[in-house]
């Protein structure tokens, strides 16, 4: 069937469609006019958006463990390093949970480096040990004396996520060498047991200095438990730094906690996903594909690793 559109005034344009190789009687010109493209809908753009977030989000997790975490880690270490050593220099790094101003020691400050030769250990130790914290490096839990002094002193490290620093702490035996160096020098320890659930503690001898490394037990991220590592002080131990009132030790500080004070940002940066990719959709139809992608991809990336690094935190702090 033809569709012919009603009459044109005298003298102008047919406008309207005719079978192909006819022409009109009189000579006049065709206007044939494309139906447009219906644009996408506020709901379509609003679930493409979604699904466009979700896929950012799925690809910054995998991109959190597959690299970026370890890079951030070996980052933040390399930065801890530099300040350790130039506090060791100046003979201020803190011996106690206060600094030498008297403060208490800020979470996350570099307290001593940790150096394990038969695992390839060489890590910063940073004070604190919540998840926000470990993600940096070997935590120092604050309620414990500094290693090397006189009782015991206990570190967290992760197993999974962040470069695991502690990851093939399972693999160390009775004897072998832990070095520690703080602001009060180099303390070297000897493995004395490693410890799982069940397992009899051995208790601290009255006068002695031991330290005790903490990390998941079992597969990366699959714990199974917690592995605990004891070494004694083979030198006369430091004497303890006088101790002062502080908050006590919260439950995303001790093993296999999380911490949730990030969950806030958490949120923000989500919503910040979303219209990003909503936007995203929306240019996808206005704009073009390829010159979307090549100009929002990277945007959209960076927005996806940061959300899983937020929520990598939110894991237990010995992951």
């Amino acid at each position: 069937m033809t569709t012919v559109a009603p009459p044109a005034p005298a003298g102008g344009p047919l406008i309207g469609t005719l079978p192909h190789g006819v022409v009109p009687s009189d000579g006049r010109s065709i206007v044939v006019r494309r139906p447009r493209r219906p644009s996408p809908t506020r709901k379509a753009g609003v679930v493409g958006g979604t699904l466009t977030a979700l896929a950012a989000l799925g690809l910054g997790v995998f991109l959190q463990f597959a690299g970026v975490g370890r890079l951030a880690e070996q980052r933040d270490q390399q930065v801890l390093f530099d300040q350790l050593r130039s506090d060791l220099a100046n003979a201020v790094t803190p011996i106690g949970p206060t600094d030498y101003t008297g403060r208490v020691v800020r979470l996350g400050s570099p307290v001593a480096l940790l150096e394990i030769p038969a695992i390839g250990v060489h890590q910063v130790v940073v004070e604190g040990t919540s998840s926000s914290v470990t993600a940096t490096g070997p935590g120092h839990r604050r309620d414990s004396v500094m290693p090397g002094q006189v009782g015991s002193s206990v570190v967290f490290g992760r197993s999974g996520a962040y470069a695991a620093p502690f990851a093939r702490l399972k693999d160390l035996h009775v004897g072998d060498a832990i070095r520690v160096t703080t602001g009060q020098g180099v303390q070297e320890f000897r493995v004395t047991a490693l410890r799982r659930a069940g397992d009899a503690d051995t208790g601290l001898v009255a006068g002695e200095s031991r330290l005790t490394l903490v990390t998941a037990d079992g597969p990366a991220f699959l714990p199974t438990g917690v592995l605990r590592v004891d070494a004694a002080l083979g030198s006369p131990p430091q004497p303890v730094a006088p101790m002062v009132a502080a908050p006590p030790v919260t439950d995303a500080e001790k093993a296999m906690g999380a911490d949730y004070s990030h969950t806030f940002a958490l949120v923000l940066w989500l919503e910040l996903l979303l219209v990003a990719a909503v936007l995203l959709t929306w240019s996808r139809a206005r704009w073009g594909r390829w010159q979307t992608w090549l100009c929002g991809g990277p945007i959209l990336a960076f927005l996806g690793v940061v959300v899983a690094d937020h929520i990598a935190q939110l894991f237990p702090n010995l992951l």
